[in-house]
């Protein structure tokens, strides 16, 4: 290959390369139009799952949103927890949701503390990146950026109101905000086995 063929090559791919990464900038990542928390609110089983980097729920992942008088929401979650490398537990989680922006309610932020001292507390981004309130949700957290505003350290779970499965149609939904939050073959199934 002469080396005006090679050149070419080299800026095509660096276009698509840009292209690729700017679509990844987490600000350009879209949520839920309009959330609704009081339709959120309820039970909800985690059917697949991005880990994000350290600890996180191994399986039997569910969380039950409430929402109070004042619009407040909170969750109780439960999951089992491998500890130590070997040692796997039932945890118990607890979170309240705060709305920075108003005019944008499917971007919360979590304050977060396990009911145990072996479980870490702190606070993450929380987003609602798609919901029809009655079958599925997908929620989306990003710990960390890089320079370019892409993700280093994030992670997501795919909710149901059915611990069985989501429907094809909605599996399709499902697939195609992975690909928009640039996760596609990332996530893995969580087991719902009824073990907490």
């Amino acid at each position: 290959m002469d080396y005006s063929k090679f050149a070419l090559l080299v800026v095509i791919l660096s276009y698509i390369e840009e292209c690729w990464s700017s679509s990844c900038v987490v600000d350009s990542f879209t949520v839920k139009q309009d959330f609704d928390p009081k339709r959120y609110a309820g039970k909800w089983y985690a059917l697949q799952k991005k880990d994000p980097e350290g600890l996180f729920l191994q399986d039997n992942i569910s969380a039950e949103y409430t929402v109070d008088d004042e619009g407040v929401m909170t969750a109780s979650s439960k999951g089992r927890v491998k500890l130590f490398g070997f040692w796997v537990v039932c945890a118990d989680m607890a979170a309240q949701y705060t709305v920075p922006d108003p005019s944008t309610p499917g971007k919360m932020f979590m304050n977060y503390q396990g009911l145990a001292s072996y479980l870490s507390s702190g606070g993450d981004n929380y987003w609602i990146i798609d919901t029809d309130y009655d079958n599925y949700a997908i929620t989306y957290a990003c710990r960390s950026l890089k320079d370019d505003g892409t993700c280093d350290d994030g992670y997501s779970l795919i909710f149901s109101r059915n611990p069985r499965g989501l429907p094809p149609a909605i599996q399709r939904i499902v697939r195609q905000k992975q690909a928009e939050i640039c996760m596609a073959g990332q996530f893995q199934p969580v087991l719902q086995s009824g073990a907490c």
